[in-house]
């Protein structure tokens, strides 16, 4: 299992996380992505500039991504040329973080409810790698046609079957990588969170993936855990 903290080269007052390929920096405690749209916040992050090049905050506490990213999330497949499938891009938060990351793909971000979708198209302005599609993601083949090639999906859905919803999307975009964030309340209020997870985890197994990382996501999201996961 990689170690959480690099060991490389200090790269600018910024040490390279090297669980995601040095494409995520630290700085102490914080965590960083190297700003795809200098200048211009997405939900009040820190801006720090640093060696001519703008570094924004990754708050584990608004995105499970950058949660995985601090409780030791050794699987990171996002590389700096990935088109991703965002399903559940909400108002775009961790999604701006993936544009930052996946500086050189795109990422197509999916969204349902009307309000959010508002905000997140808003939130792509100045980010051309960001393509905001109003859809649901039980339904993919009514955006099938907004979406280009992908190399992952990555799913943060509150609602039941979540492990089927993203499973469906990468069968029928023929998407081999995945990440997803289970919110065990929203498949079962009744059972215990770690039932849910094995659950979830059979499901994907039964869909013909391997399992390459699943940890919990506390202390900054309760009754969550990622999930990576990848098929040959």
């Amino acid at each position: 299992m990689a170690n959480y903290y690099s060991i490389c080269t200090d790269y600018g007052g910024m040490i390279p996380v090297e669980s995601t390929g040095g494409l995520v920096y630290s700085e102490g405690s914080k965590i960083y992505t190297i700003s795809y749209n200098p200048g211009r916040r997405v939900y009040g992050e820190r801006l720090l500039r640093l060696s001519d090049l703008e570094y924004r905050e990754w708050n584990p506490r608004k995105s499970k991504l950058a949660a995985y990213i601090k409780t030791g999330g050794c699987a990171f497949p996002i590389k700096k040329e990935s088109r991703v499938l965002y399903l559940g891009a909400s108002s775009g938060t961790t999604a701006s973080h993936i544009s930052d990351i996946a500086n050189e793909g795109k990422i197509y971000c999916i969204e349902f409810a009307p309000r959010m979708f508002r905000d997140l198209v808003n939130n792509c302005a100045g980010r051309s790698n960001m393509i905001p599609i109003l859809g649901d993601a039980i339904q993919p083949e009514e955006y099938q046609f907004a979406v280009g090639q992908l190399d992952m999906a990555y799913a943060d859905i509150a609602q039941k079957r979540q492990a089927d919803i993203i499973a469906d999307n990468m069968d029928l975009f023929h998407v081999n990588t995945g990440m997803v964030a289970i919110k065990a309340r929203s498949e079962d209020v009744t059972s215990q969170p770690s039932e849910i997870y094995k659950a979830s985890e059979k499901r994907l197994g039964e869909r013909g993936f391997d399992i390459l990382d699943s940890r919990d996501l506390e202390p900054y999201e309760n009754s969550h855990r990622m999930i990576v996961f990848k098929r040959d």
